[in-house]
């Protein structure tokens, strides 16, 4: 495998996680899972003022934490994949904050960022909204994610805001998977395709329609 370092992203609903441990397992990789804990979520989600940065900037100083923390460990000089890009931690702040509360996060973001090492390659799972709404519900009945379900247009908003993320994203090499029948359920061969879809993978975008049969 060319790539060392291997981030998976997406929004809500889009799977991440699942294929990011899938992946870890058959290329025998380092898997590292982002901490998805955030004291201040409760109050962003009852919308109390000051709330929203709270929470984006304990995220932004969490993700960097770890990922610097595995940097010192050496553990980017073996294959690691991730299931989250630190970068995509802008998606959320344009999206949630106001422009006062985006200044104050952008200093921080510039001045945290050139700490974090960069990935190799990054997968975008992408999926229509509907899609990730579906995968959301049937995931909620689950006893660890009960009563969980975001709004539905800021779900809306958040897939169009990682699209337009992704569609302008040129660090390094990008492989965009369509996951409307792409599950974390899919077929050991449906897995492999994926990883021959890696190999072969240079500079640049790469969009792929996995095979799913």
């Amino acid at each position: 495998m060319q790539f060392r370092h291997i981030a998976v992203e997406g929004p809500i609903g889009a799977g991440k996680t699942a294929l990011a441990e899938r992946l870890a397992t058959r290329l025998d990789a380092t898997l590292v899972l982002e901490d998805t804990e955030n004291p201040f979520l409760a109050d962003f989600y009852a919308d109390r003022p000051g709330a929203a940065l709270q929470a984006q900037l304990f995220y932004l100083l969490q993700r960097h934490r770890q990922q610097t923390t595995l940097q010192q460990a050496d553990l980017f000089s073996q294959t690691t994949v991730a299931d989250y890009l630190f970068d995509k931690d802008k998606i959320f702040a344009y999206l949630n904050l106001d422009d006062n509360e985006l200044f104050i996060y952008q200093r921080l973001y510039d001045l945290l960022a050139r700490d974090v090492p960069g990935p190799d390659l990054v997968i975008y799972l992408q999926a229509p909204t509907d899609v990730l709404q579906r995968r959301i519900r049937s995931r909620s009945a689950q006893p660890e994610m009960e009563g969980f379900e975001p709004d539905p247009e800021y779900l809306k908003e958040l897939n169009e805001a990682y699209h337009h993320f992704f569609f302008h994203y040129e660090a390094t090499p990008l492989l965009v998977v369509e996951t409307s029948q792409f599950d974390s359920d899919v077929s050991d061969e449906a897995l492999d395709d994926l990883v021959r879809q890696i190999g072969q993978m240079g500079a640049g975008t790469r969009y792929y329609v996995p095979r799913t049969k």
